[in-house]
């Protein structure tokens, strides 16, 4: 089986071949782009997510064997473009992260923890995310792709993608210790986020 630089090489001479990178890589970069805006507008970017890579391919680093992190590179800068779009699934996507999350938040903080709140909270905190922050939150996240991958995809240094992923932690560690404090006080608790980490 031809690995993804070979794929690509190939296909320099024979434009046909890049559809094996397609085939491969599709429905990752689709259920990512579904998270991020939603059903209608991922199909939308994956099509021109293969588009841009097939326009593109000569100018790929044929060194790099997995093609993931570039497609979903590509994907993330296209998704920018679709702000509005983005903007409007915003509300979707917030409570499906924060549906993922609220769980472990409300075990922590225990069965009083009301979810819609805990929603609330969370999505407040992913929307003050820079762009740049989400980005790489969601493709660490949703994207699957490690430090390295993501560096690969958003083109900076790993040392930026760790403090990117660093800072969003961190807000949303916030977010879910100022949960838990309101909680706290609420019902007479006294162990907080911060004193159980």
């Amino acid at each position: 089986m031809s690995t993804d630089n070979e794929v690509i090489e190939r296909s320099s001479g024979e434009p046909g071949a890049f559809a094996l990178l397609y085939d491969r890589h599709a429905p990752a970069i689709y259920r990512y782009a579904a998270r991020r805006i939603g059903g209608d507008g991922a199909e939308d970017v994956m099509s021109e997510t293969f588009l841009v890579a097939f326009e593109r391919r000569s100018a790929y680093d044929l060194a790099v064997v997995d093609a993931r992190p570039w497609l979903l590179g590509i994907a993330t800068r296209l998704m920018r473009k679709h702000v509005r779009v983005e903007a409007r699934a915003w509300k979707g996507m917030v409570a499906g992260f924060a549906a993922s999350l609220a769980p472990d938040l409300i075990e922590q903080a225990g069965a009083r923890l009301d979810a819609a709140q805990v929603t609330r909270r969370l999505a407040s905190a992913l929307r003050s995310l820079s762009a740049s922050d989400r980005d790489t939150l969601l493709l660490y996240a949703w994207g699957d792709l490690d430090y390295a991958g993501i560096a690969e995809a958003l083109e900076v240094p790993i040392g930026t993608v760790r403090s990117r992923l660093n800072r969003a932690r961190r807000l949303l560690r916030q977010a879910a210790g100022a949960l838990e404090t309101e909680t706290e006080n609420g019902h007479g608790r006294t162990d907080t986020a911060a004193q159980r980490a």
